[in-house]
């Protein structure tokens, strides 16, 4: 569950939204609610110190560096057992690139960094933000790593619908009012589920955030790393807590950023999530409102009658979808109205854009502007084909943990807790809860705790009003890592390292380059 990450001052109206993979991830995997408390706090047991003779050749491995089309940054390929139960089973392929050090001063060793998602490419923000825009002494030190994990953009990429067939699925109505839009709905998650079975059948029973963690472990020992040095945001903080459950002794400087819960079911997960979007709804809609063009009301209208005034005009996109000027035709639905909204709400530097793309959709009839914010999310090209990560998505949360739902009968059950946690986005985010419903493999994973028994400290990043990763969440992993430190942003937006916060970047780089951890409870505004 996820996300992809952006930093804030990164993110612009062409560039949107590196962290928005979490809200499909949350929503659509996860336990079932009637999960047995003693899956909830079971722990993640670390695995045997000692490296299986089997898997030995793996951490043997030398990776041949060559240049790879970015000026600066070099790339490899990793090779890690397809089934760490069989390493005989064959191998999967994984993309590797850095950056290294620039100097001066004594090299670290490597950092990896992961965005999120599941599904978004490491290499990929690495090469348009990581290497070039963390703080100058970071990279002075450190040589910037990226693997893209198994079945994600480089590392063999799982595919499962073309672009006019991803055009459809995004474009389904996420809040049926009858049997026939309900069947279209499950038709179209059945769809995309059998398109990722007959791509990948047996990678799709390898994309485990268990065995993408176990892959970092081969990659910190070819890189000649004692110890794991990571910043993982949003899922990427689920990747490297469980790193560092199943590698406690092996975890360095650990920086989990717009932390995830692990013990938690998926209904709640997304239950959850969809109370967060409901808070930084709220927080925008203060802010538009005091805007002279607020599209919602005026200086007087509360956040509850602006989410009416929004929750109108969806209705309206359900009765009637507007034209966006899009050379393939394509009208701006309510499903895609609402994923255009909700992107917006991951950093408040893009509410100008939603107010702007809002006021030209609601007074103008003209729904290109939030059709660009959903195109960005779900990262489809101009030519209409879309990058693998709603496939990589869905890959990994089907597979991690249980179905939310079993059908749409427990989907109507629940739609009253989620329509209160979210007057705003619950139906729709309730319904986008049934997708692992019909998903080809298996779950393999249950929620757990993760304790990281002995691992170092642990640093735990939470910002105060996260759409997709409740503040909750980091306080809650903090209080499992046996040596978690809760650094807490008090703020807006999604993950808050390279964000814009002083106190934040400072904290952190003074772990990262001096092993020196914030005091737990530390606060920065």
């Amino acid at each position: 569950m996820d996300t992809r990450r952006i930093p804030r001052r990164t993110r612009t109206a062409a560039a949107l939204l590196a962290a928005a993979a979490l809200l499909v991830s949350a929503c659509s995997s996860g336990g079932a609610s009637g999960s047995s408390a003693s899956a909830a706090h079971a722990g993640l047991a670390a695995l045997p110190r000692a490296t299986p003779t089997a898997l030995a050749p793996y951490y043997a491995q030398r990776l041949a560096w060559r240049g790879c089309g970015v000026p600066g940054f070099e790339c490899a390929t990793l090779k890690a057992p397809l089934d760490y139960a069989d390493p005989g089973r064959g191998d999967v392929r994984l993309a590797v690139a850095r950056k290294k050090a620039t100097g001066p001063g004594e090299r670290l060793g490597s950092l990896l960094v992961n965005p999120g998602g599941p599904g978004g490419s490491a290499i990929g923000y690495l090469q348009a933000y990581a290497g070039i825009g963390y703080p100058e002494e970071v990279r002075a030190r450190y040589d910037m790593v990226a693997v893209d994990p198994r079945g994600v953009a480089r590392s063999e990429p799982v595919e499962c619908l073309d672009g006019p067939d991803m055009d459809a699925y995004t474009k389904t109505d996420t809040t049926p009012d009858d049997a026939g839009e309900v069947d279209d709905l499950v038709g179209e998650f059945k769809k995309f589920a059998e398109g990722c079975g007959a791509d990948a059948p047996k990678l799709l029973r390898h994309v485990s955030t268990v065995e993408a963690a176990r892959d970092m472990d081969i990659l910190r020992e070819v890189l000649g790393d004692e110890k794991l040095t990571y910043v993982g945001a949003s899922y990427g903080t689920f990747l490297g807590a469980t790193y560092a459950g199943l590698f406690p002794e092996r975890a360095g400087r650990l920086v989990l950023d717009g932390a995830m819960d692990p013990s938690l079911p998926a209904r709640r997960l997304s239950l959850e999530q969809t109370a967060g979007f409901e808070t930084a709804f709220r927080a925008f809609a203060r802010d538009c409102v005091r805007q002279p063009d607020c599209p919602l009301g005026g200086p007087r209208t509360t956040p509850e009658q602006a989410g009416r005034t929004l929750t109108a005009f969806f209705g309206k996109l359900d009765a009637r979808p507007i034209p966006t000027g899009d050379i393939d035709g394509r009208r701006l639905s309510e499903s895609l109205g609402t994923m255009g909204v909700l992107a917006g709400m991951y950093d408040e530097a893009s509410w100008t854009q939603v107010r702007e793309a809002l006021t030209s959709a609601m007074r103008e009839n003209d729904g290109a502007g939030l059709l660009m914010l959903a195109d960005a999310y779900y990262e489809r090209e101009a030519g209409g084909e879309y990058s693998n990560l709603m496939f990589a998505n869905a890959a990994v949360n089907c597979l991690d943990l249980p179905p939310a739902f079993d059908g749409p009968d427990q989907v109507r059950e629940s739609l009253p807790a989620f329509e209160k946690a979210s007057p705003v986005f619950g139906r729709s985010l309730a319904w986008a809860s049934l997708n692992c419903a019909y998903w080809p493999v298996a779950p393999t994973g249950e929620p757990h705790r993760i304790e990281a028994e002995g691992a170092a400290p642990i640093v735990v990043v939470g910002t105060t009003r996260d759409p997709a990763t409740p503040y909750r969440w980091a306080r809650a992993l903090a209080g499992q890592l046996s040596s978690g430190r809760l650094l807490t942003y008090v703020g807006d937006g999604h993950t808050a390292y390279g964000r814009g916060s002083d106190c934040i970047d400072l904290t952190i780089n003074a772990f990262l380059l001096r092993g020196t951890p914030p005091a737990d409870g530390k606060r920065c505004s």
